[in-house]
């Protein structure tokens, strides 16, 4: 497997820099978007690139931001946070750009590409699978589920798959049963998982840092998601 290395792409005035982690051996392979928390591009998204690369799958892990920001401090996130956040348009455009840009690496099997996301990357992913990208699957873990534009019936492409905690009062009940209600009525193919015990942040060991209710690790939660999003993206990148 090799080291991560830069992945620039600009987007609308903005220098976005991911890292891409490739696995062993040559030819064309699927490859996985990986979309980080609000916090930017930090170890926990660089983690799972990892993770991904040791199956075989070329991995990149997105910068949403620009110059691959990454907060140490959870708060001082905000402000780009929130700048994102209030231009949806943008948001949607963005993620649609660096799907595009990795489907066309030389390296990546344009056919076989998926996304995961964590949190606002949730939220990522799902902006992904409304706008009709042909990704062939994408995957939510305590995802922020709020959205500006409704999935169009017919539109989506992407298998969906939400994993959720009931206890995250930044995505509550009311969201994930607004989130099915979606994807049913726009026909997609999607799968919702709620952990009752579970709080915002559950696969993130370090949660705690944030120091605030309601973000917390949650360990089974956290090997569950993985593995049932593991089983998806076997299958759905097998050649």
């Amino acid at each position: 497997m090799s080291e991560f290395e830069p992945f620039p792409l600009s987007h609308d005035g903005a220098s976005l820099v991911g890292q891409m982690i490739r696995p062993d051996g040559g030819g064309r392979r699927p490859a996985v978007l990986v979309m980080a928390s609000a916090y930017g591009l930090g170890e926990h998204a660089k983690a799972s690139a990892r993770a991904l690369a040791k199956r075989g799958w070329i991995a990149v892990a997105t910068d949403m931001y620009g110059g691959g920001a990454n907060y140490a401090d959870p708060n001082a996130a905000g402000d780009d946070f929130a700048a994102i956040m209030a231009k949806p348009e943008l948001l949607r455009a963005r993620v649609v750009a660096w799907f595009e840009a990795v489907a066309a690496h030389p390296d990546v099997n344009p056919a076989r590409v998926a996304a995961i996301g964590y949190c606002f990357g949730g939220r990522c992913v799902l902006e992904l699978a409304r706008s009709g990208a042909d990704a062939r699957a994408v995957v939510s873990f305590h995802g922020v589920l709020t959205r500006d534009r409704p999935a169009e019936k017919g539109a989506v492409r992407a298998i969906v798959q939400a994993w959720c905690g009931a206890q995250d009062p930044y995505a509550p009940i009311e969201d994930i049963a607004a989130l099915r209600k979606e994807f049913e009525a726009a026909g997609a193919t999607y799968e919702v998982f709620v952990f009752g015990h579970a709080a915002h942040s559950f696969t993130d060991p370090d949660a705690a840092r944030a120091g605030r209710p309601g973000i917390e690790y949650d360990a089974l939660a956290d090997r569950v998601s993985w593995a049932g999003t593991l089983a998806l993206l076997d299958t759905v990148l097998a050649d």
